[in-house]
C-alpha cells in the first residue's frame, strides 16, 4: 500500500526514468559498431599488404603501405623508381652485351662477309707426321662414257670415251694387278700412312652425265672396280635427262661406288666471295649427304679451275680433299686440296693408256 501511495504522488516521474535509460541504451548501441569498425581498421593496418610482401622478396622497400588488388608478381605493381639506397632490378635482366664468348661457327655455315672462313681441322685420325705422307697413285679423269654424237665439236669428242675403248681400258688394268681405291682409301694413306693394295688406282667421273650410270657403271660392276664420281647437283634438282637422277647416285652408292661433289651449278670458282663459294661448295655437299646418308669428304674443282680462297673455303667445309685437272699421279698429304689426275681422252687407244699409266708413275 504504502509503495502504491508514493507512486501516486510522484507519478509524473516514471516517465523521467523511461526516456533517461532509452537515450543511454541508444549512445551504447551506436559505440559498439563503432568500436568494432575502429578495431578491424585497426588490425587491418598492421597487416601487410601486397607491395610488402613483393617488396621483401624483392628487396625494395615499398614506398606506400596502400594495399594493391592482388599478390601477383606483375610488373603493374612494381612500386615506381624513387631515390633509395638499393638499385635492385625490378626484373628479370634483360640479356646485354657481356664479354662472354658465344660460339657463331654452326655445322652448317651460312654466308658471311668475313674475307676467309676459318680453316677446320681434317676430321681424320692425327696424322702421324708433321707434313703426313705422300704416294704415287694415278688418278684416272673420265668425263663422257659413250661415244660422241654426230656432229660433236672437238671438245665434246675430246671428253668423251666409248663403252668399248672403256672396257679394253679396265681390262688393261685387270691385266697388269692394278687395284681400284677410293678417295678415302687414299686420304688415309697420306695421313696415316696405312698401307694400300699393290699397284693402287683411282678412277673418277665429272659432272655425273646420263652415260656414266648406263654404261660405265655396269662395265665396273662387271670387273670388279669401283669409281669416285663426281656431281653438280643443279641439274639433278632440275631432273636433267642428260645427267643422273637422285635414284640412280643412291644405287651406285649402295653398289660401292664413291661419290664428291662437283659444286651445285659448275661454276667458275675463281675470283669469287666467299658468299658465293660457300653457296656453291657448300650447298653441293649437303645435297649429296642427304641422299647417301654419309659425309662427302672430296671435292673437283669446275674446269680445274680455283684460286687460295676457294682451296680454303673448300677445306673449311671439311672436305678432305680436292682433285685439279693439272697432270701427275704423284700425292701428297700437304697437297690434298690439289689432288693431279691424268686425263683420258676420246682417242686414246689401249696404248695411249698404258703408257700415260707407265710415264706417271716413274
Amino acid at each position: 500500500m504504502i509503495i502504491l501511495k508514493v507512486l501516486g504522488r510522484y507519478w509524473y516521474i516514471a516517465p523521467i526514468l523511461i526516456l533517461i535509460v532509452a537515450v543511454q541504451l541508444g549512445f551504447g548501441a551506436v559505440a559498439a559498431p563503432n568500436a568494432a569498425t575502429t578495431g578491424d581498421a585497426g588490425a587491418s593496418a598492421n597487416l601487410p599488404g601486397a607491395a610488402d610482401i613483393l617488396a621483401f622478396f624483392r628487396g625494395t622497400p615499398t614506398p606506400t603501405p596502400s594495399p594493391l588488388p592482388t599478390l601477383t608478381p606483375t610488373p603493374t605493381i612494381t612500386p615506381s623508381p624513387t631515390a633509395s639506397p638499393t638499385s635492385t632490378p625490378t626484373q628479370p635482366p634483360r640479356p646485354t652485351a657481356t664479354g662472354t664468348r658465344v660460339p657463331t661457327w654452326t655445322p652448317s655455315p651460312t654466308p658471311t662477309a668475313s674475307p676467309t672462313p676459318t680453316p677446320q681441322p681434317m676430321p681424320t685420325p692425327p696424322v702421324t707426321s708433321p707434313h703426313g705422307f705422300a704416294a704415287t697413285v694415278p688418278i684416272l679423269m673420265y668425263h663422257y662414257l659413250s661415244d660422241p654424237p654426230p656432229g660433236a665439236d672437238a671438245i665434246r669428242s675430246d671428253l668423251s670415251v666409248g663403252p668399248a675403248q672403256f672396257e679394253a681400258q679396265l681390262a688393261y688394268l685387270r691385266e697388269q694387278g692394278y687395284h681400284t681405291i677410293s678417295l678415302k682409301q687414299l686420304s688415309y694413306a697420306l695421313s696415316r700412312n696405312e698401307p694400300l693394295p699393290a699397284k693402287p688406282i683411282v678412277i673418277t667421273f665429272d659432272d655425273g652425265y646420263r652415260d656414266q650410270y648406263t654404261n660405265a657403271f655396269p662395265l665396273l660392276k662387271k670387273y670388279g672396280f669401283t669409281a669416285t664420281f663426281f656431281v653438280f647437283t643443279q641439274v639433278i634438282d632440275e631432273y636433267n635427262v642428260d645427267f643422273v637422277t637422285w635414284d640412280m647416285v643412291k644405287e651406285m652408292y649402295q653398289a660401292g661406288m664413291e661419290f664428291g661433289s662437283h659444286s651445285y651449278r659448275h661454276s667458275d670458282l675463281t675470283h669469287r666471295d666467299v658468299d658465293f663459294l660457300v653457296y656453291e661448295i657448300l650447298g653441293s655437299k649437303e645435297a649429296i649427304e642427304e641422299r647417301i646418308g654419309e659425309p662427302v669428304r672430296f671435292f673437283c674443282y669446275p674446269s680445274g679451275r680455283y684460286d687460295d680462297l676457294t682451296m680454303r673455303v673448300v677445306e673449311s667445309a671439311n672436305f678432305w680433299g680436292a682433285v685439279t685437272t693439272a697432270w701427275g699421279a704423284d700425292q701428297s698429304y700437304d697437297d690434298r686440296f690439289e689432288m693431279p689426275r691424268i686425263r683420258m681422252r676420246g682417242n686414246d687407244t689401249v696404248e695411249d693408256f698404258a703408257y700415260k699409266l707407265a710415264v706417271a708413275i716413274e
